[in-house]
C-alpha cells in the first residue's frame, strides 16, 4: 500500500498534473468564518484550522510594511457592517488618483509603493515554518487591474483604458514596476522555499468580460509576459485567480503561461465543467469550484455535498489536476456546518468516488 501523500505533495502532484491519493482541498475565508472554525477546534492559528480539517491548505507569506506606513495605496477605508451582524468589511472611502486628469498630476500628488516600505527578513522564516508543517508556499502578488482600480476606481479605469491609452498606459508601467520588484523581492528572500506565485487579474463580471481580450492583451498581455518568465526563473508556478465569468479567456490565459486557474465561479453564464476538463485539463490546474454566493451561505449540508460531488466529477476525473475549494473567501454568514460539510464530503468521495 502506498504511504499517504504529505499536504505539499498532494497540491504539487495535481499543479504537475499528477494522480493524488485524494483530492486536495484548500481553504480561503474572511476572518469572521476562520474565527469561529478556530474556535470550533479550538486552535489559534491557520497551521491549526489546518491540520483539524486535514487541509492541503496553500500557505501565503507577506512581507510587513514598516513602521509608519498605514496602507500599500494610501488609501482611506471604513467599516462597513454587514446588514446581519456577522462582520464587516473594508471599503474604500475614496480612490486617491480618481480625479487627476494628467499623468503630471497624479505624479506630483501621489506618492507610489516601493519596496523600501517592507521589511522582507521574516519572509525565510515564514516559509520554513510552513514547509516543516507539511505544507506548499505561496509567495508574491500580482494583479495590476486590481491595484488600479483599487486606486483610481474600477469605473475610472475602463474610462481610461476606452479612451485614454496615455495615462492607462502610465499607471499600468508604474503599478508593473513595483509589483514586480515587490514580488522579485519575496521570492529572493524565500531562498528557494517557495511553491507558487500569484499573477492575476479581476477582468470578469457576472455575465462577462468586463473588457474584450483584444483590449487585455493590448493593456497588460506584455506584463504577463515579462513576469511568468520571472517567476520561472525562481522555479515556481504560477496561480491566476480571475472571478466571474471567464471560461472564454481560458485560451489567453493558458498562452500566458499561467500553471493554476482560480475560482471557477461555474454557475455562471458560460461555463461548462465538462468541457472545461477536456479542453483545458492538460494545461491547467482547477483550484477553487464550491460556489460561496449561493450553496455554501444559504443551501443545506445536503447541497454543499451534491456541489462538491459535481466539482470532484468534472474536474477530477482523472484523479489529477484539481485542489477543491471555495469559489473566493467564505462569507462571516455561511454556517459552519456547511463547510465541515464540504471538507468531510470532499475528503470521503473524493478518495473513493468518482
Amino acid at each position: 500500500m502506498k504511504p499517504e501523500m504529505t499536504h505539499r505533495e498532494r497540491v504539487l502532484a495535481a499543479i504537475n498534473h499528477q494522480p493524488t491519493d485524494r483530492v486536495p482541498m484548500d481553504y480561503w475565508g474572511v476572518s469572521e468564518i476562520t474565527d469561529k472554525l478556530m474556535a470550533r477546534f479550538g486552535v489559534r492559528d491557520m497551521i491549526g484550522l489546518s491540520k483539524a480539517l486535514d487541509l492541503d491548505k496553500i500557505m501565503v507569506v507577506y512581507a510587513p510594511l514598516k513602521p509608519g506606513r498605514a496602507s500599500m495605496w494610501n488609501i482611506e477605508t471604513r467599516s462597513v457592517p454587514l446588514p446581519d451582524g456577522s462582520g464587516f468589511y473594508e471599503e474604500p472611502v475614496c480612490f486617491p488618483i480618481e480625479a487627476y486628469e494628467t499623468i503630471d498630476e497624479i505624479e506630483a500628488n501621489y506618492e507610489w509603493p516601493d519596496t523600501g516600505m517592507f521589511d522582507y527578513s521574516g519572509v525565510k522564516e515564514q516559509c520554513l515554518l510552513y514547509r516543516e508543517a507539511g505544507y506548499a508556499v505561496e509567495c508574491g502578488y500580482i494583479s495590476l487591474t486590481y491595484f488600479y482600480s483599487m486606486i483610481r476606481g474600477i469605473e475610472q479605469m475602463l474610462v481610461d483604458f476606452a479612451s485614454d491609452e496615455k495615462i492607462a498606459e502610465h499607471i499600468l508601467l508604474r503599478l508593473n514596476e513595483f509589483a514586480r520588484a515587490h514580488t522579485r523581492r519575496l521570492l529572493e528572500a524565500s531562498e528557494g522555499l517557495a511553491d507558487i506565485t500569484q499573477i492575476t487579474d479581476d477582468l470578469g463580471s457576472q455575465q462577462g468580460l468586463l473588457m474584450s481580450e483584444g483590449m487585455i492583451e493590448r493593456y497588460i498581455g506584455k506584463y504577463y509576459n515579462e513576469n511568468v518568465a520571472m517567476a520561472r526563473s525562481f522555479g515556481v508556478k504560477v496561480f491566476h485567480h480571475d472571478d466571474g465569468a471567464v471560461m472564454e479567456l481560458l485560451p489567453w490565459i493558458i498562452k500566458k503561461g499561467c500553471d493554476i486557474l482560480n475560482p471557477i465561479q461555474w454557475h455562471l453564464p458560460g461555463w461548462d465543467l465538462v468541457k472545461m476538463k477536456r479542453e483545458y485539463g492538460a494545461s491547467l490546474c482547477f483550484h477553487g469550484g464550491i460556489d460561496n454566493q449561493y450553496i455554501l451561505p444559504f443551501q443545506t449540508p445536503g447541497d454543499v455535498r451534491a456541489e462538491v460531488r459535481a466539482c470532484i466529477d468534472a474536474l477530477y476525473s482523472d484523479k489529477t489536476g484539481y485542489i477543491l475549494a471555495p469559489c473566493h473567501n467564505i462569507q462571516a454568514i455561511t454556517p459552519v456546518e456547511n463547510v465541515l460539510a464540504m471538507y468531510e464530503y470532499a475528503k470521503e468521495y473524493g478518495r473513493n468516488g468518482c
